[in-house]
């Protein structure tokens, strides 16, 4: 009899999103979650108690004593980048929570550490799974749309300052809205559009609101009392991408903003055809008419189940690897470009 595959998982980072991960990595028996590092008491006592599975305050410790075969990176985004390089070292292959690292160069040492050591790394992208996203996807795989042209994506809170976590802080996330939701709106529309290499980027940054005392204080929002004092982020991000296939992309993205767009959309314009998201309808020209496509069903799906599965089929199965690390520095590389516009006010190349 074959012995069934089982692979043994560890999570660096045990907060909120860690634990988003392990309700879905526990729902398959070829999963076992074997630990977890974190360095909060309270937050090994949940893992402990919750869920049953053992503790290290030291991730370094864990790796040695425990083996994973895979790594779920879950940390803030200033802990990305060494506790994945040590998970490769020890052995394990690599989950690691969006946005991919700090930096495009540290994502390119993460790569090339990857494949030096032949260890697998995926990122946690799931809005490409989006069933509205596949079916726009595959029209422009198809064709449908010819060359694509332009798109502009949003992600916009009209007032949603996250105030928990270390979400305000540059130093600990690398940037604001942009990094933290921004990259969730880019990588789906990159994703549908085809993935072009990304060639030069122009965009600006502004803080106007999260900083402020009384801004804070005098609004009622949904998450109320954020940290303005550490606060050094920013509020609104504005960028464009040239792609060397030629096709421009304008990103949107707010923690807050005067105007009552929310949530994450897209529009894309093609030479044949173009598209928007939300409410979605793909536009052509038919029979001698301009005609709009509107699908008769789009089927729900769970993208984050999607996204587990896919990880554990590539990394156990040699599956594909749905959202490969390539992806994450191209990603990183444009958001690198925004900011690095944002403070030389002029369009900058993609390093």
């Amino acid at each position: 009899m074959v012995k069934k595959k089982v692979l043994k998982l560890a999570f660096i980072g045990g907060g909120g999103i860690a634990r988003q991960h392990a309700n879905y990595f526990s729902n398959y028996d070829d999963v076992s979650i074997a630990a977890v590092a974190d360095i909060s008491d309270d937050s090994l006592k949940y893992w402990k108690d919750a869920l049953e599975v053992p503790g290290y305050t030291a991730y370094q410790e864990m790796l040695q004593e425990v083996k994973p075969d895979l790594v779920s990176i879950c940390t803030p985004n200033f802990l990305h980048y060494k506790p994945s390089i040590d998970a490769l070292k020890a052995g394990a292959h690599l989950f690691i929570e969006k946005p991919m690292a700090m930096n495009s160069r540290e994502c390119r040492n993460i790569i090339s550490m990857g494949r030096k050591l032949n260890r697998k790394i995926s990122i946690g992208f799931q809005h490409r799974f989006e069933p509205r996203v596949q079916f726009i996807s595959q029209a422009i795989a198809e064709g449908r749309f010819g060359n694509i042209l332009q798109s502009r994506v949003c992600y916009h809170r009209r007032r949603g300052f996250p105030n928990w976590g270390v979400f305000g802080q540059k130093a600990l996330q690398g940037g604001g809205c942009l990094i933290d939701i921004g990259v969730h709106a880019l990588e789906m529309c990159w994703y549908a559009v085809g993935r072009p290499q990304p060639v030069a980027v122009s965009g600006n940054v502004w803080a106007y609101i999260g900083n402020d005392p009384k801004k804070a204080k005098n609004v009622a929002c949904r998450w109320p009392g954020w940290d303005t004092e550490t606060y050094d982020v920013e509020d609104l991000a504005i960028g464009q991408i040239r792609f060397g296939d030629g096709s421009i992309m304008t990103l949107e993205c707010s923690f807050a903003m005067h105007h009552e767009e929310e949530g994450m959309n897209f529009t894309i314009r093609g030479e044949k055809a173009g598209a928007q998201l939300d409410p979605l309808k793909i536009y052509t020209d038919d029979y001698g008419h301009m005609v709009n496509i509107e699908p008769a069903f789009i089927p729900e799906t769970d993208i984050w189940e999607t996204k587990i599965r896919g990880v554990i089929d590539h990394m156990l199965y040699n599956g594909p690897n749905l959202a490969p690390a390539e992806d994450g520095l191209a990603v990183q590389q444009i958001l690198d470009g925004i900011y690095r516009s944002a403070r030389t006010g002029r369009e900058v190349a993609v390093r």
